[in-house]
């Protein structure tokens, strides 16, 4: 056998092996989620008499059609915003080469070095101070600024990676910044676009841990804050559990399943090389 076959063999192992580590999480609580409520399951077996209204009645028990209209709502102000503001400032950073824009892109660098959880208790307080304590803004406008750093970082990348004869040349035809940044720019930046969407609303739909510290209601938290009040009161019983949270994942899984050949394209024109 030659070497490039057994590079390929070897190769395919190391993914199947990865597949199975990766799935094995998922089928544990498939199964789990599938045995009589109430009971206690070890181990993974798959059960004689799957009962599969117990995704039916934790979609019921952890009123889930009113978190995922608030998940909807916060998605909706969240992303497009996101997305506005990090393709106009990675524009300016890396084509436009803006006054003090090294400046600023340091500055964002050291945003994405800051750890999350730090940040927390001054949210809080600012939160608080605005008024917005157990309401959607309280979620979309901390989300919004979270996610600058590194969707400003992307978006430059993208646009550093596109030939700087395309828009020289809109420019000897008579084309403003403005205009390459529509006409030229933007139609580039598509694949680079629809993958940093899919991210932020993987991001936003997982949002744990500021939707339980800064909202008390859970029907205006994300679906993923809900599972903490979800858990928190029907804690003990883990097949009820297991059912609500593969409700909770399935349509991120989903989005990413429809979104995977974008995502992976703009990977491959260099959306994150340096």
């Amino acid at each position: 056998m030659s070497k490039t076959g057994r590079n390929t063999i070897i190769g395919q192992m190391v993914l199947i092996t990865l597949m199975l580590f990766t799935l094995m999480p998922l089928v544990s609580m498939l199964s789990t989620a599938l045995q009589p409520a109430g009971t206690i399951p070890t181990g993974i077996s798959w059960p004689t008499a799957p009962q599969w209204h117990n995704f039916i009645d934790a979609f019921n028990v952890a009123n889930l059609a009113t978190l995922l209209w608030s998940s909807i709502l916060i998605i909706l102000g969240v992303v497009p915003v996101s997305l506005l503001i990090a393709t106009m400032a990675g524009y300016g950073l890396g084509v436009l080469r803006v006054r003090g824009g090294q400046v600023v892109f340091l500055l964002l660098l050291l945003g994405l070095t800051i750890p999350f959880e730090s940040l927390i208790i001054p949210l809080y307080y600012q939160m608080s101070d605005l008024g917005l304590l157990n309401t959607r803004w309280a979620l979309i406008l901390p989300l919004i600024g979270l996610f600058m750093p590194f969707s400003v970082f992307w978006m430059r990348t993208h646009f550093l990676s596109v030939p700087a004869d395309i828009t020289e040349a809109a420019s000897i035809d008579g084309a403003n910044s403005w205009t390459a940044f529509l006409r030229i720019q933007i139609p580039l930046a598509i694949p680079a676009l629809s993958a940093l969407a899919v991210l932020l609303f993987l991001w936003t739909w997982n949002q744990f841990l500021l939707a339980i510290v800064l909202v008390d209601d859970p029907s205006k938290r994300t679906m993923a804050g809900a599972l903490g009040a979800f858990q928190g009161q029907y804690g003990t019983d883990i097949v009820l559990l297991c059912a609500g949270s593969l409700l909770i994942m399935a349509p991120t899984i989903l989005v990413f399943i429809i979104f995977q050949r974008q995502f992976v394209k703009a990977l491959l024109q260099g959306s994150v090389k340096g």
